[in-house]
């Protein structure tokens, strides 16, 4: 499939091959859902711990004698049924992370780009230059190529320092690395825009992954 590359002012330049196999496929939902879930589920601390009966500070004796008291019997005043006591079966300390399959991974990626593309919200330019790496200037940039307001997530190379430090102030901008993307970011923006060196190396990357695919199948 081809894509159309524009320039710093917003214009066409020139049309870009890419694999069908990774822009153009029927975006599969349930692959974006696993993913996202598998990002947010890694991203949990898993620190929140709450005290169970045996660790709350409290005397060990037992309040009143068992039988004939007339009240109900209790063993301890740690016990989770009384105030200040302890909690039964509360949260601690866990790893919520796992490992999800590469293969639903990559179609996941393959399933946003093409789903972006479809819709129209994917931009792609040719280089973005900067001199001084200043936000004021990175915005009239973004202007140019986006008139519409949203929130943007910004693929760019590893040597694109400038541009990423440009962008980091921005709340609704988010950079991400064309080898270190996230699926949560890719398919929560309104708009994705990437560097034409930024997706030659996407689609050279999971193009590489769908070769593999198919020499293991072999």
């Amino acid at each position: 499939m081809k894509i159309k590359v524009v320039d710093v002012n917003g214009k066409e330049i020139k049309k870009l091959e890419l694999s069908d196999e990774i822009f153009g496929i029927e975006p599969n939902r349930y692959s974006i859902y696993e993913a996202i879930k598998n990002e947010l589920a890694n991203a949990r601390q898993g620190t929140v711990s709450t005290k169970t009966k045996a660790e709350v500070v409290g005397s060990g004796a037992k309040p009143w004698k068992q039988k004939g008291t007339g009240r109900a019997r209790v063993g301890t005043k740690r016990n989770p049924v009384w105030t200040h006591g302890g909690v039964a079966f509360g949260p601690k300390p866990r790893d919520f992370s796992y490992v999800l399959p590469k293969k639903v991974k990559r179609l996941a990626y393959r399933s946003v780009f093409s789903m972006k593309i479809k819709e129209d919200n994917l931009v792609v330019i040719d280089k973005i230059e900067l001199k001084e790496g200043k936000t004021k200037e990175f915005l009239t940039l973004l202007k140019n190529i986006i008139a519409k307001e949203g929130r943007y997530t910004l693929v760019l190379t590893d040597k694109d320092l400038l541009v990423k430090r440009a962008a980091r102030n921005l709340p609704f901008v988010k950079t991400l690395s064309s080898v270190r993307m996230n699926v949560k970011d890719l398919f929560y923006s309104d708009k994705i825009v990437l560097t034409e060196e930024a997706i030659l190396s996407v689609n050279e990357i999971l193009q590489k992954d769908l070769k593999e695919k198919v020499k293991n199948k072999e």
